[in-house]
């Protein structure tokens, strides 16, 4: 069926928008929605964030008190002009959470994701994270949009380490220093100041124009330039569909808002996709 821009191509059934999620009927109901919307779809793209990863252990940016730079500024630890200007401060952040990360696994919110790839009712998988736990659950069309702590690049000969070989290469001084030419070594996610990759942008923008539905799962789709993509989906003429807590610019425009865990939401959706 050929659609115009900003046109849907779904039944007028689901127009009904942000459903609660507080009583386990309404959240149930809210599934077998969310799985409709989902089965209609000839073609669902995953947006996630942070949120996603939080029942693996893994604390979001922004929540306070708990979040990551509840208690840091991540001008003053994240920033490419640190790792330039101060890898050893910059190390002293990242070292711990590399080993932090590395030993996260995934939670039933990215199983559920990698299982919904395999059914084929997803296209794949658009995250801003970079703990690889979506590819540890199994996911296998992943867009790291921010990069990933999987590999860590030497700035002078282009050597790659491996997350597990990094901690062989530091120095009395706590910086990581290439093996082979004694250059910087720095991993390989995208750092505040620096830019998005262009490859993997482009990949992510060609899913979200070809989403009939994108579902956006834990992240406040507040950072650009990410948060543009579920518009490119609503230009295409496609639907939002959000799981995420806390409001989002887009709650006025998606079909349905699930707001309660994701590992619990998205557990709920695979069920009612049997």
């Amino acid at each position: 069926m050929e659609r115009r821009a900003g046109q849907s191509a779904w039944p007028a059934l689901w127009h009904d928008r942000r459903m609660e999620t507080g009583a386990r009927g309404q959240a149930s109901t809210a599934a077998e929605r969310l799985a409709e919307l989902t089965r209609q779809s000839r073609s669902t793209v995953a947006l996630t964030g942070a949120g996603v990863s939080v029942p693996s252990g893994i604390p979001d940016f922004r929540t306070p008190e708990t979040g990551l730079w509840a208690n840091v500024d991540p001008m003053e630890v994240a920033h490419i002009d640190v790792f330039e200007r101060d890898p050893a401060r910059f190390w002293s952040y990242y070292r711990p959470r590399f080993h932090s990360l590395g030993e996260k696994r995934p939670n039933a919110a990215h199983e559920a994701l990698a299982e919904m790839e395999r059914r084929g009712l997803i296209e794949g998988v658009i995250t801003q994270n970079i703990d690889r736990l979506h590819r540890a659950a199994g996911s296998e069309n992943v867009v790291e949009v921010h990069g990933s702590i999987e590999t860590s690049t030497c700035r002078e000969c282009g050597a790659s380490y491996g997350t597990d070989e990094v901690g062989a290469l530091f120095d009395g001084d706590g910086i990581a220093i290439c093996s082979g030419c004694g250059g910087p070594v720095k991993p390989d996610v995208v750092l505040f100041g620096e830019m998005l990759p262009a490859g993997a942008m482009a990949r992510a923008q060609q899913l979200a124009e070809g989403a009939e539905l994108m579902l956006c799962i834990g992240s406040s789709l507040a950072v650009h330039p990410v948060a543009s993509l579920p518009a490119v989906t609503l230009e295409r003429g496609g639907r939002l569909a959000l799981v995420t807590k806390g409001p989002t610019p887009y709650d006025g425009e998606a079909e349905m808002k699930l707001a309660g865990e994701v590992d619990a939401e998205l557990s709920a959706l695979l069920a009612a996709l049997a």
